[in-house]
């Protein structure tokens, strides 16, 4: 059976924890090897060379966007990661040796940003193309550090690893993500050594360019396409549950123990992400099912998403959601009866990048849900100036999602919990394939609502 195994940021961090946790848990010589990691950058270190994915704090790569000290940056980062290889040294990295190979990765880097910024001061090239190149290169380095150190530990301990340097600093072949994938991992036999591969993808097509913070989860997904795995297993810091162990408490918390692709959908679009929706797809069309499994808790099996699951009792099986989404409603008196009334709204939303994650209509108005940001900010500045009334509320979202709750009662329950708790529902959708309730409430409750239908929904099931 061959896997390939994604291993989160927070995970790599205490990658003590994944040697004894994922990789050499309950193996010997023999089933050792069939296995493919792939791994994140370690703990924030993503953030320090791009910027900030939460609080939007510049990185590297918003020192070279603006002209400002971006090789000093890349010093200060360097001795970073010097440190961490120094926190590595006592279950098993050569120090010297991976100093070397992240000093000089480093050393290339800035090799590279110099050549750009030299192409750029001449005034002959399109700049956007040049940032989004310096940006891949950037985040490169995280997980070929990652990933280096991994494979020098592994051998360190007598495992046959082999690194797979996907991000392609040593070559200029014109290849897609896809293509460079297919050459690495030509002529490998994985029942003899145990592959690490870098998160990061060096293609034709950027993949930051195309999937940008997710591209980790999506150089794994298509990794295990291309071998035809068993089983695409994600290592997280935490198990797939009923709620969030953080608002509702840990003993309130209930492992999911199967769900679907549609499910995963849904989590994504609120910003829960199982796996990145783009990652997901072509585990999805190929029939892979993905395992999430909780790093620090390897006895428990975890998660199976698949394709075809529907629990063969009707159930609720996640409570998710988010409070940091906005409503925005436009309202006009000739607004019904008109064919394409919000043709010109979902225009200017393209215009700005902007997706809903919710919408409803009544006669007269039209009430969208999205996530609070600058180009969502930005967008509804232009459209105030283009309806007749657009009202804006700070929201929260919270949603009640199921393989398996198209039947009377559930919404019920739900709306009961919520009114049970003084919570008023701002605004409700729910599709036809009834897999996901949906309820806008005041952004100030959104722990309250998790909590109330965590304990009427999934405690009660």
């Amino acid at each position: 059976m061959l896997t390939v195994e994604k291993i989160g940021g927070t995970s790599m961090s205490q990658f003590g924890d994944c040697l004894h946790n994922i990789i050499r848990r309950n193996r010997t010589e023999e089933n050792m090897y069939n296995r493919i990691f792939v791994v994140s950058a370690y703990n924030n270190v993503t953030n320090w060379l791009l910027e900030h994915k939460k609080t939007g704090e510049p990185g590297v790569y918003s020192k070279f966007l603006h002209n400002e000290e971006y090789e000093t940056a890349l010093d200060d980062l360097s001795g970073k990661l010097l440190a961490i290889n120094q926190e590595l040294v006592p279950i098993g990295l050569n120090l010297s040796e991976a100093n070397s190979f992240i000093t000089y990765r480093i050393q290339q880097a800035k090799t590279y940003l110099s050549s750009m910024y030299q192409v750029l001061a001449s005034g002959y090239v399109e700049k956007s193309s040049i940032y989004l190149a310096a940006r891949e290169i950037l985040a490169s380095i995280g997980e070929a550090h990652s990933a280096w150190n991994s494979v020098n530990i592994l051998n360190n301990y007598g495992i046959n690893a082999t690194f797979i340097d996907l991000c392609g600093f040593n070559d200029n072949e014109p290849l897609t993500i896809d293509e460079r994938i297919h050459k690495a991992f030509q002529g490998i036999d994985f029942s003899k050594t145990l592959c690490v591969a870098t998160g990061y993808t060096k293609g034709t097509e950027g993949i930051m360019r195309a999937f940008d913070r997710g591209y980790s989860e999506v150089t794994f997904s298509k990794i295990a396409v291309d071998v035809k795995a068993d089983e695409a297993i994600i290592h997280k810091e935490f198990h797939l549950s009923s709620a969030d162990p953080k608002l509702v408490g840990k003993d309130k918390s209930i492992p999911v123990g199967k769900t679907n692709y549609i499910i995963a959908d849904q989590l994504a679009d609120v910003g829960m992400e199982a796996i990145h929706p783009k990652a997901a797809k072509p585990l999805e069309l190929a029939g892979i099912k993905i395992r999430i499994k909780n790093t620090f808790e390897p006895d428990h099996p975890g998660t199976i998403i698949s394709n075809d699951y529907v629990s063969p009792e009707p159930k609720v099986e996640i409570v998710s959601g988010t409070d940091k989404v906005i409503a925005f409603e436009v309202h006009d008196p000739l607004m019904v009866g008109e064919v394409g009334y919000d043709l010109k709204l979902m225009q200017i939303m393209e215009k700005h990048k902007v997706s809903y994650i919710l919408k409803s209509t009544n006669a007269n108005s039209i009430t969208m849900v999205v996530w609070d940001n600058h180009h969502v900010h930005q967008m509804l500045k232009e459209m105030k100036n283009l309806v007749y009334q657009l009202t804006v509320k700070p929201v929260s979202i919270v949603c009640a999602m199921g393989t398996n709750i198209a039947h009377p009662g559930f919404l019920y329950r739900a709306a009961k919990a919520l009114s049970d708790n003084k919570i008023n529902i701002e605004c409700f959708g729910q599709s036809l394939k009834q897999v996901n309730m949906q309820f806008v409430i005041a952004r100030d409750r959104y722990a309250d609502a998790v909590i109330a239908l965590n304990n009427a929904l999934c405690l009660n099931n």
